[in-house]
Parts: C-alpha cells; sequence; structure tokens
C-alpha cells in the first residue's frame, strides 16, 4: 500500500500549527507501518524536506496556492498512489484516482473572519468571501472519501452544522514533551506565559487588564508581534508587568514555561490549543478561558475563567498561590498532557488511511 502524504502546507525555516500537525504524523506514522506499505511525500518545494523527517521517497507536485490546484489530482494520479492524506480540505480533487482523506482543523474563521496576515490579497479575499457561507465547506469535505480533525470540540460542531456526509475520524493534534517530569515547586513571582498570535479573539487584551488585579506580575508575550500590537498593549499594561519577547525559540519557550507560574490564553474560540499542552506536559499549570475546546484538553487540571473578564482571569491566576495548589496542578498536568500523543493518533490516522485504501476510490 502506497500512502502519500501531502506535505505542501510544511512552513521553512520554522513550523506553524498545520506544519507541525503534518511533520510530527509524518515522523510517527513511520514506525507503524507494516511490510508492503511505503510513506511518500509530496511537496511543492524542496525546502520543506528540512523541516520533515529524511529518508522518505518524495515528489514535487504545483503549491496548494496555485491556480492549478484544482487539477492537482492530474498530478497526483501518475504516481498511483493507494491513498492521500492532505492535513487542509482545499486540495485539488477533480480527476483523482484514489482515495482521499481530506482535514479541516476548526471552524474560528466562520465567527472571527479575519484572515492570516501573512497570506496574499488575493488569497485574504477568498478566505473572507468562503467564510461567509457553509455550502463552500460542505463542497471541500464532501469531495473526499473520508474527513479528518483534530479534536472532539470541531467534530461536534461540524456535526451540528451538518458540514459533511463523510465519516469524521478525529485525529488529535498533540506536542512534544519530555520523557520524564521532576517534582516541581512554586515558581517564585508570578510570572504568567502567552504563546499565540494577537488576533482579536484571543483576547490579549483581557490578559493585559487581568495585569492590574495582580500586583507584582509579569506576563511574557512570546510570539512574533506586530508595532502597533505592542504599543497597544504596553499602554494598557502597568509599568514593567509586560514582556514582549517578539519571537523565542524552542529552548527559550521551555525555559519560560518552566519557570512560569502558569500558561494563561483568554482566547474566545480554538480549533486546538497546542500550547496548553506543552505547557502541562512540563508540569507548568494553564489559567485559560472557559471554552469547549479548553476543557477537552485541560479537563480537571485546568483552571478556567470567563473569556473577557479581565477580574475573572487574575483570580484563577491568584488561586495558584494558595498552599500546595500551584504543586497539586503541576504534579498531575503531566500526565493530562500525556493524552495527546502523536504516536496514538498516527495510529488512528494509518488505521483510517488503510480502510480507504481497503475500500478505493469512490
Amino acid at each position: 500500500m502506497r500512502i502519500l502524504i501531502d506535505c505542501r502546507y510544511v512552513r521553512f525555516p520554522r513550523h506553524d500549527g498545520i506544519s507541525r500537525f503534518t511533520a510530527s504524523l509524518v515522523d510517527a506514522l513511520r514506525p507503524l507501518l507494516a511490510d508492503g506499505e511505503s510513506l511518500e511525500l509530496l511537496i511543492s518545494d524542496e525546502r520543506q524536506l528540512s523541516m520533515l523527517p529524511t529518508g522518505l521517497p518524495w515528489h514535487i507536485v504545483s503549491g496548494p496556492t496555485s491556480a492549478r490546484e484544482p487539477f492537482v489530482a492530474r498530478q497526483v494520479n501518475r504516481l498511483a498512489p493507494d491513498v492521500v492524506f492532505s492535513p487542509m480540505q482545499t486540495m485539488g480533487a477533480l480527476g483523482r484516482r484514489y482515495p482521499l482523506v481530506l482535514t479541516l482543523h476548526d471552524l474560528i474563521y466562520y465567527a472571527h473572519p479575519t484572515p492570516p496576515r501573512d497570506l496574499p490579497w488575493p488569497v485574504r479575499l477568498g478566505w473572507r468571501l468562503y467564510h461567509l457561507a457553509w455550502w463552500p465547506q460542505r463542497l471541500l469535505l464532501n469531495r473526499a472519501d473520508a474527513v479528518v480533525t483534530v479534536s472532539e470540540t470541531t467534530r461536534a460542531l461540524m456535526q451540528q452544522h451538518r458540514l459533511t456526509r463523510r465519516s469524521i475520524t478525529v485525529v488529535p493534534n498533540a506536542a512534544d514533551r519530555p520523557a520524564t517530569v521532576a517534582p516541581r515547586s512554586r515558581p517564585e513571582g508570578i510570572e504568567l506565559v502567552y504563546m499565540g498570535s494577537f488576533m482579536p479573539y484571543k483576547g490579549v487584551d483581557t490578559l493585559v487588564a487581568a495585569l492590574h488585579h495582580l500586583p507584582g506580575a509579569r506576563l511574557h508575550l512570546l510570539s512574533r508581534i506586530r508595532p502597533a500590537d505592542r504599543a497597544r498593549f504596553e499602554a494598557a499594561a502597568p509599568a514593567g508587568a509586560l514582556v514582549v519577547h517578539d519571537g523565542v525559540s524552542d529552548d527559550e519557550y521551555a525555559a519560560l514555561l518552566d519557570g512560569a507560574m502558569a500558561l494563561v490564553s483568554a482566547s474566545r474560540d480554538e480549533g486546538f490549543g497546542i500550547p496548553l499542552v506543552e505547557a502541562m506536559g512540563r508540569g507548568t499549570p494553564v489559567v485559560v478561558s472557559d471554552i469547549p475546546i479548553f476543557r477537552e484538553i485541560g479537563g480537571e487540571t485546568a483552571l478556567y475563567a470567563t473569556p473577557g473578564d479581565a477580574e475573572a482571569f487574575a483570580a484563577s491566576v491568584t488561586e495558584l498561590l494558595a498552599a500546595g495548589e500551584w504543586e497539586r496542578r503541576s504534579a498531575a498536568a503531566p500526565a493530562e498532557a500525556a493524552r495527546f500523543d502523536w504516536g496514538r493518533s498516527a495510529a488512528v490516522l494509518l488505521e483510517l488511511l488503510r480502510e480507504q485504501a481497503a475500500l478505493g476510490r469512490r
């Protein structure tokens, strides 16, 4: 069985969410293959190979934002795959002669339609138009033979909005975790870490406002940030309470998590929440908005606050200062994070791909 994985969304020189999802699944799938099964990569730029596991066969086809995308199946047909998996729902399918599994990560942009700023303006315009109604999403998903999503929360929303007639399989997102985590003591001070973008629905303004109710606390903003956003947050925060990193390495991120009182997120909507898994995997408690996806990930270990309520966030952070509370949640966090594991996710995906290959093109 020849499995082709669409790796054309892999970013270089640094992963984004979908890029890491793709590369991590490829890496986790390889040791699970049985005799007679092969894993091959579809790329659109050889530089993507530097971000992917080495030693796998690869093939170049046109890029996912190319005008040729609706007809990319004609290029893929020549490779005679038994099944193709794409980490996105937009892979072209006209004329395909193979089973196809597509992925929908979330429905965020129906409620918050501003597209990512790094996309070309024609793609941004199409993005906005696409999310004005549900039928384009249904059209895309129903071209597949099966559909994947990354959480039970998103699957429930997809079913609620009747987005596809195909089966929906949850292949959870995950994050790399240390092999072992030694028991930790509550760190000195109130150092809070935020990892994520600064789009309006992320609720970073709420986190900044919460600092006024947490004397002595500092909020570390780790991601790349536009000057206008930085100026707005700095003007709204108490003096000295905001630390703007404007991008960090993986090692710097790990060190900041290890020294933090908590990772925080006031997001009003998410498809998953990888930073929660990353923090909990290192024994760092999380204080997050009370939304279904964060409940799915954080379970009983996380602390929750009403989205948009700065005082509620401050109160939840303050709970960690009670005797033994930080240590209790820190000790429970790695087991909570371990529920999200690339090996288990890859096993679920591989079973689905085998089923689709056996059924053939339908």
